[in-house]
């Protein structure tokens, strides 16, 4: 534990560097809260894991997903945003909570005195999920420049490093905030100034 405990050390110094060697300009805002939002979402499909577990719920849910497309393509015009970027990134988000779903059942299989013991209402969650959505829309559309930027590949490793640490992320969660963030540049799409 004294080597995972020395590594989180090294990575949060190590990306507090970075974040300062690679400054957003006042017109490009950082990526933190776009990041720190996908972070919040990946962390909340813990509890849509135990919602779901020992039901006939599958993971797969095509119906809300395209629910969320949906709604998304319908917003992103009125934030400047294109909407097939704004559903490419929301497309990631589900991805990558439905990783977190499969590592987790996969985990709660394998050792099942470490399977949830109650069942949180999705009724209840959906909401939140919800929320951080229309967050993580408004924040995409607020991170337009930055994210169209040659730099924002390097900016994005860096700001997901520190999320990663921040919020104290397993192998499995960090996994997931890396397909959450994968699509969060459009330089790598062939939109960069």
């Amino acid at each position: 534990m004294r080597l995972r405990s020395w590594l989180v050390t090294v990575t949060a110094v190590l990306a507090g560097s970075l974040l300062f060697a690679v400054p957003a300009s006042a017109s490009s805002p950082s990526l933190w809260r776009l990041t720190d939002l996908a972070a919040q979402r990946v962390q909340i499909a813990d509890q849509v894991a135990a919602a779901k577990y020992g039901t006939p719920s599958p993971i797969d849910d095509p119906a809300r997903e395209q629910q969320i497309y949906d709604s998304v393509a319908g917003r992103a015009p009125q934030l400047g945003l294109d909407p097939a970027d704004a559903v490419r990134f929301f497309r990631a988000q589900i991805e990558a909570n439905k990783l977190v779903q499969r590592g987790l059942y996969a985990r709660w299989d394998a050792h099942p005195a470490e399977a949830p013991t109650t069942r949180p209402d999705l009724g209840q969650i959906r909401p939140v999920i919800d929320g951080l959505n229309t967050n993580l829309l408004t924040e995409l559309a607020a991170t337009i420049p930055v994210r169209a930027a040659r730099s924002c590949p390097v900016r994005q490793l860096v700001t997901a490093g520190a999320a990663d640490v921040v919020h104290r992320f397993d192998p499995l969660h960090a996994r997931a905030l890396g397909e959450a963030t994968s699509a969060t540049c459009t330089a790598d799409q062939g939109k960069a100034a």
